[in-house]
Protein backbone atom coordinates (compact mmCIF):
# COMPACT_ATOMS: atom_id res chain seq x y z
CA UNK A 1 0.00 0.00 0.00
CA UNK A 2 1.24 3.36 -0.52
CA UNK A 3 1.29 6.19 2.32
CA UNK A 4 2.30 9.47 1.36
CA UNK A 5 4.01 8.59 -1.76
CA UNK A 6 5.45 5.22 0.15
CA UNK A 7 5.36 1.89 -0.29
CA UNK A 8 4.35 -0.30 2.42
CA UNK A 9 2.98 -3.71 3.49
CA UNK A 10 1.23 -4.76 6.43
CA UNK A 11 2.41 -7.75 8.86
CA UNK A 12 -0.43 -8.64 10.93
CA UNK A 13 -1.63 -12.39 12.44
CA UNK A 14 1.00 -13.86 10.34
CA UNK A 15 -0.45 -13.00 7.17
CA UNK A 16 1.05 -9.91 4.26
CA UNK A 17 -1.22 -7.86 2.70
CA UNK A 18 -0.28 -4.97 0.12
CA UNK A 19 -3.30 -3.33 0.17
CA UNK A 20 -5.46 -2.04 2.69
CA UNK A 21 -8.77 -3.44 0.77
CA UNK A 22 -7.11 -7.46 1.41
CA UNK A 23 -7.52 -6.90 4.86
CA UNK A 24 -10.89 -5.35 4.83
CA UNK A 25 -11.93 -8.55 2.24
CA UNK A 26 -9.87 -11.09 4.48
CA UNK A 27 -12.34 -10.26 7.09
CA UNK A 28 -15.75 -9.72 5.76
CA UNK A 29 -14.88 -11.33 2.24
CA UNK A 30 -16.58 -14.22 0.58
CA UNK A 31 -20.02 -14.80 -0.42
CA UNK A 32 -21.94 -15.09 3.42
CA UNK A 33 -19.55 -12.99 5.71
CA UNK A 34 -20.96 -9.62 4.88
CA UNK A 35 -24.91 -11.15 4.64
CA UNK A 36 -24.47 -12.54 8.54
CA UNK A 37 -23.13 -9.64 9.72
CA UNK A 38 -26.39 -7.25 7.46
CA UNK A 39 -28.41 -9.35 9.82
CA UNK A 40 -27.13 -9.12 12.72
CA UNK A 41 -25.80 -5.30 12.83
CA UNK A 42 -28.78 -3.77 14.64
CA UNK A 43 -29.09 -7.17 17.01
CA UNK A 44 -28.67 -10.47 18.65
CA UNK A 45 -29.65 -13.38 16.51
CA UNK A 46 -29.69 -17.09 17.29
CA UNK A 47 -28.62 -19.79 14.84
CA UNK A 48 -31.80 -20.62 13.48
CA UNK A 49 -33.15 -17.17 13.62
CA UNK A 50 -30.05 -16.04 10.83
CA UNK A 51 -30.47 -19.85 9.12
CA UNK A 52 -34.38 -18.09 8.41
CA UNK A 53 -33.36 -15.13 7.18
CA UNK A 54 -30.61 -16.68 4.96
CA UNK A 55 -32.28 -19.55 3.14
CA UNK A 56 -29.85 -20.23 0.58
CA UNK A 57 -26.53 -20.95 2.83
CA UNK A 58 -26.73 -24.62 4.47
CA UNK A 59 -26.16 -24.76 8.22
CA UNK A 60 -22.48 -26.21 7.80
CA UNK A 61 -21.62 -23.30 5.82
CA UNK A 62 -23.33 -20.84 8.31
CA UNK A 63 -21.57 -22.78 11.17
CA UNK A 64 -18.73 -22.07 9.36
CA UNK A 65 -19.11 -18.38 8.62
CA UNK A 66 -19.96 -17.41 12.17
CA UNK A 67 -16.84 -19.11 13.98
CA UNK A 68 -14.51 -17.43 11.22
CA UNK A 69 -16.20 -14.15 12.35
CA UNK A 70 -15.78 -15.05 16.00
CA UNK A 71 -12.51 -16.38 15.62
CA UNK A 72 -11.82 -12.65 13.87
CA UNK A 73 -13.24 -10.91 16.81
CA UNK A 74 -16.18 -9.44 14.77
CA UNK A 75 -18.94 -11.43 16.94
CA UNK A 76 -19.35 -12.74 20.05
CA UNK A 77 -20.99 -16.32 21.16
CA UNK A 78 -22.97 -16.41 24.02
CA UNK A 79 -24.19 -19.74 25.01
CA UNK A 80 -26.61 -20.48 27.75
CA UNK A 81 -26.46 -23.47 29.63
CA UNK A 82 -29.86 -24.79 29.07
CA UNK A 83 -32.28 -27.74 27.45
CA UNK A 84 -31.68 -27.47 24.20
CA UNK A 85 -28.68 -25.24 24.31
CA UNK A 86 -29.41 -21.47 23.24
CA UNK A 87 -27.10 -19.63 21.16
CA UNK A 88 -27.15 -16.30 20.22
CA UNK A 89 -24.65 -14.29 17.96
CA UNK A 90 -24.36 -10.42 18.33
CA UNK A 91 -21.37 -7.86 17.09
CA UNK A 92 -18.34 -7.27 19.44
CA UNK A 93 -17.56 -3.95 19.80
CA UNK A 94 -15.13 -3.93 16.62
CA UNK A 95 -17.68 -5.94 15.01
CA UNK A 96 -19.70 -2.94 14.71
CA UNK A 97 -17.09 -0.77 13.47
CA UNK A 98 -18.16 -2.33 10.49
CA UNK A 99 -22.01 -1.37 9.94
CA UNK A 100 -21.05 1.85 8.47
CA UNK A 101 -18.98 -0.27 5.61
CA UNK A 102 -21.97 -2.97 5.56
CA UNK A 103 -24.78 -0.69 5.13
CA UNK A 104 -22.57 1.78 2.65
CA UNK A 105 -22.47 -1.82 0.23
CA UNK A 106 -25.87 -2.71 1.27
CA UNK A 107 -26.50 0.96 -0.54
CA UNK A 108 -24.65 0.26 -3.36
CA UNK A 109 -26.28 -2.75 -4.40
CA UNK A 110 -29.88 -1.57 -3.96
CA UNK A 111 -29.00 1.64 -6.09
CA UNK A 112 -27.22 -1.29 -8.69
CA UNK A 113 -30.53 -3.46 -8.15
CA UNK A 114 -33.05 -0.79 -8.81
CA UNK A 115 -31.17 0.72 -11.96
CA UNK A 116 -30.09 -2.61 -13.57
CA UNK A 117 -32.79 -4.87 -12.08
CA UNK A 118 -36.20 -5.58 -11.36
CA UNK A 119 -37.93 -5.82 -7.79
CA UNK A 120 -40.22 -8.34 -7.20
CA UNK A 121 -42.37 -8.97 -3.53
CA UNK A 122 -42.04 -12.39 -2.57
CA UNK A 123 -45.42 -13.92 -1.70
CA UNK A 124 -45.01 -15.92 1.94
Amino acid sequence: MIIKGKEYLVKMHGKKYHCALDITMDHIGGKWKTVVLWYLRNKTMRFGELKKQIPEITEKMLSIQLKALEEDGILKRRAFAEVPLRVEYSLTPFGKTLVPVIEAIAKWGRSLGEKEGKLEELKK
